[in-house]
């Protein structure tokens, strides 16, 4: 693995399972910079072909993902074991439906559900994003049609 600083090799010095075993997490050194960084090693089935709302494929990228879902739950009370329990669990969800090309609306529909139980800041803001609100009466519409709010 080739540091960050694109001048070194790297080594391991730690190793550990995370995410319920899921996952390998490794702490490397870099030989030449002397920083330390993690990287994960996750188990990979099938390669998962995302189909956009326009017909246009992408593959899967779990970064993308990850990096969505963080947006949505910035500033939120929400510790990253939690967040990254949750894009593995929609990460292993995709797999096993066991289809090797997966709708963006599919995986839409589940970030959306999960952030409705996690966070329901994080749940708005992403669905302000991913329903492409244009006007403030949408959003205002989706608020109300929703019961995240009422309970509290």
């Amino acid at each position: 693995m080739i540091c960050p600083c694109k001048k070194g090799e790297t080594s391991v010095v730690d190793s550990r399972p995370t995410e319920d075993g899921t996952a390998i997490r490794r702490r490397r050194l870099c030989t030449t910079c002397g920083e330390r960084f993690t990287t994960f090693e996750r188990i990979q089935i099938r390669e998962l072909v995302i189909v956009k709302k326009n017909g246009r494929k992408s593959p899967f990228d779990r970064e993308k993902l990850s990096k969505s879902i963080y947006i949505a739950l910035k500033k939120r009370p929400i510790d990253t074991d939690t967040v990254e329990k949750f894009i593995t669990k929609i990460s292993n969800s995709l797999e096993e439906i066991g289809q090797s090309e997966i709708s963006s609306s599919t995986i839409g529909t589940m970030v959306m559900d999960g952030l409705k139980n996690l966070d329901p800041v994080a749940y708005v803001r992403f669905a302000s994003v991913y329903r492409n609100f244009r006007e403030e009466k949408d959003f205002v519409q989706f608020v109300d049609k929703i019961d995240v709010f009422k309970k509290r």
